[in-house]
């Protein structure tokens, strides 16, 4: 699985490079949770795009799967996402599912998809951190990037997705 990992963060350097992104890469020990990561990294947590792959099932034969993308103070709503969706139910994906989706462990998803199953959806709320954060394929490696440059790039569908500790969705 780790050279999978690998070809996901070489893929995603190519992408930032190729779409002149405003970057930087920070290496650091591997962790794949996001309180603790932003921690080592230095971020504030709000800063951090936490990346989880949600199953919406659409009626009885079809299913769909997206890639939810959330300030890391936050967690992501399957309710809204399976209303926004149009889903009669959703859930995180299976880990084997995911793995072949992302090409990654959980915890080293990066927030763009590299899969055409897999459609990206982020939470607005990322928009106020000028720069964010995520881990970059690999559980050791980390980008910082411009929010203009990833939301440029990665093109998700904006949707109120995120939950915050208040309950308030956002």
């Amino acid at each position: 699985m780790l050279n999978v990992s690998i070809n996901v963060y070489e893929k995603l350097i190519e992408l930032l490079d190729r779409e002149k992104a405003e970057y930087r890469i920070v290496e650091h020990e591997p962790e794949g949770q996001t309180e603790w990561v932003s921690q080592i990294r230095g971020n504030h947590l709000s800063q951090a795009i936490k990346s989880l792959v949600v199953l919406v099932k659409i009626g009885k034969k079809e299913s769909r799967y997206y890639l939810a993308n959330v300030p890391g103070d936050c967690r992501v709503n399957l309710n809204a996402i399976k209303t926004l969706c149009n889903g009669t139910h959703a859930m995180f994906a299976p880990s084997q599912r995911v793995a072949e989706l992302t090409g990654c462990v959980s915890g080293a998803i990066p927030p763009f998809s590299f899969h055409e199953d897999l459609f990206v959806l982020a939470a607005p709320s990322l928009f106020e951190n000028e720069e964010l954060v995520f881990n970059a394929g690999r559980l050791d490696r980390s980008i910082f990037i411009n929010k203009n440059s990833y939301f440029e790039i990665a093109r998700p569908s904006l949707m109120a997705i995120a939950v915050k500790e208040n309950k308030e969705t956002i």
